[in-house]
C-alpha cells in the first residue's frame, strides 16, 4: 500500500489557516491533525477538534515519551503535533493535512523531507491587523507584537514548496486543493515502481 502524503498549512497568525484547512477537508478526502496546546481555549474552540487542551505538566510527560512529530514554544505556551495518530494515518494510505506554526513546519520538513509545505499569507499587514483586532482576544501590546513576529516570519516564505496568499476565502481553499491535487500527479517513487512493474510484464510477455 501507497503511504499517504503529509502536507502542511503555516504562515503569520491571523492568516485564517484554520479556516482554509477545513474547508479544504471538506472538498477532499484528506485527514487534518490536531495539534496538542497548553494556551487556553477560544471562544468556539472545541477539545479534541481544534486542540487537544492539556497543561504545561501534561505536554512535557508527552515530551518526555518522544510523543510528537514536532513541537514548539510561541508567545509562552507550547503547541505540538502528536506523532503516533499522524504516522497511524499516512502508514494507512491517507493523506494527512497538519495545521501548525512555522517553526514547527520547518521541523517537519527535517524530519520528513518528502512533506509539502504551503505558506499561507495574508493580502496585506492592514488586513492582517484587521483580523487579529477582529478576534477581540488580544491585549493592544499583544497585537503589536504579533504584528512584529509576522514581518519576521514573512523571511521563511523561501523555505516553502507553495504560496498562496489568503485574500478571498474560497480563492485561497481552491488554491491549496489544487496543490494537493498537483502534487498526487507528481511523479514520485511510487509512481516509478509501478512503471517499473509494467516494465517487467512486457519483458515476462505477460502482455504478448
Amino acid at each position: 500500500m501507497q503511504k499517504g502524503m503529509l502536507f502542511v498549512v503555516s504562515g503569520p497568525s491571523g492568516t485564517g489557516k484554520g479556516t482554509v484547512c477545513k474547508r479544504v477537508k471538506k472538498e477532499l478526502e484528506i485527514s487534518i491533525s490536531v495539534s496538542m496546546t497548553t494556551r487556553k481555549p477560544r471562544a468556539g474552540e472545541i477539545e479534541g477538534e481544534s486542540y487537544y487542551f492539556v497543561t504545561h505538566d501534561e505536554f512535557r510527560n508527552a515530551l518526555k515519551r518522544n510523543g510528537f512529530l514536532e513541537y514548539a514554544q510561541v508567545y509562552g505556551n507550547y503547541y505540538g503535533t502528536p506523532k503516533a495518530k499522524v504516522l497511524e494515518k499516512l502508514n494507512a494510505g491517507m493523506d494527512v493535512l497538519l495545521e501548525i506554526d512555522i517553526q514547527g513546519a520547518l521541523n517537519v520538513k527535517k524530519a520528513f523531507p518528502d512533506s509539502i509545505l504551503i505558506f499561507l499569507l495574508p493580502p496585506s499587514l492592514e488586513e492582517l491587523e484587521k483580523r487579529i483586532v477582529a478576534r477581540g482576544t488580544e491585549t493592544e501590546e499583544a497585537i503589536r507584537l504579533r504584528l512584529g513576529e509576522s514581518l519576521r516570519e514573512l523571511s521563511y516564505v523561501y523555505q516553502y514548496d507553495y504560496c498562496i496568499i489568503n485574500d478571498e476565502l474560497q480563492d485561497a481553499v481552491d488554491a491549496v486543493a489544487s496543490v494537493i491535487r498537483a502534487e498526487h500527479a507528481r511523479v514520485r517513487k511510487g509512481i516509478r515502481e509501478l512503471i517499473q512493474s509494467y516494465e517487467k510484464s512486457i519483458k515476462g510477455g505477460f502482455l504478448l
